[in-house]
C-alpha cells in the first residue's frame, strides 16, 4: 500500500517534503486549514512525496493532487517543469486541480466551492470508500 501511495519516492524526496511541511506558504496554511478537516470525508495529505515529486496536497482515495501556484510559476522554465511533472503523474492516473495563491488568499470561498464541486463529481476508484 505504501509503495503505491508514494510511487517509490526515495528518502531525499521524503526529507524535502518534511522541510516544505515545516515552512508552508501563507496560501498553503489557508488551504491546509480547510483540507485537514477531510472535506466531504476525503483525507488529504500535505507536501506528499509521490515518485520523484512532492504534491502540495494529495488525496490517495481519489488519486487527486491539489497544487497551489505562487508567482514563481509564471516563469517559463517553471511552467515547462510543471507541465512535464503533471503529464508524468497524470499518466499514472492522477488528476490535478490547480489554484493560484492569490485565489486562495483573496477568494477562498470560491476555491472551496470549486473543490467541493470537484469532489462531488469525482468517480471513486473501485473498492475505496471516501476515507482512506
Amino acid at each position: 500500500m505504501k509503495k503505491k501511495m508514494f510511487l517509490a519516492a526515495d528518502n531525499l524526496i521524503f526529507d524535502n517534503a518534511r522541510q516544505l511541511r515545516e515552512n508552508p506558504t501563507h496560501a498553503e496554511l489557508i488551504m491546509w486549514s480547510y483540507l485537514k478537516q477531510k472535506p466531504l470525508g476525503y483525507k488529504f495529505r500535505r507536501q506528499h512525496p509521490i515518485s520523484i515529486y512532492i504534491a502540495d496536497f494529495y488525496c490517495h482515495a481519489l488519486k487527486l493532487i491539489i497544487e497551489l501556484d505562487g508567482g514563481i510559476h509564471s516563469d517559463t522554465d517553471i511552467q515547462k517543469h510543471d507541465i512535464e511533472r503533471q503529464k508524468n503523474l497524470e499518466s499514472g492516473g492522477i488528476t490535478f486541480v490547480r489554484f493560484k495563491n492569490e485565489e486562495v488568499e483573496k477568494e477562498f470561498e470560491v476555491v472551496i466551492n470549486r473543490i467541493e464541486t470537484y469532489l462531488n463529481n469525482m468517480e471513486k476508484p473501485r473498492g475505496l470508500g471516501a476515507i482512506n
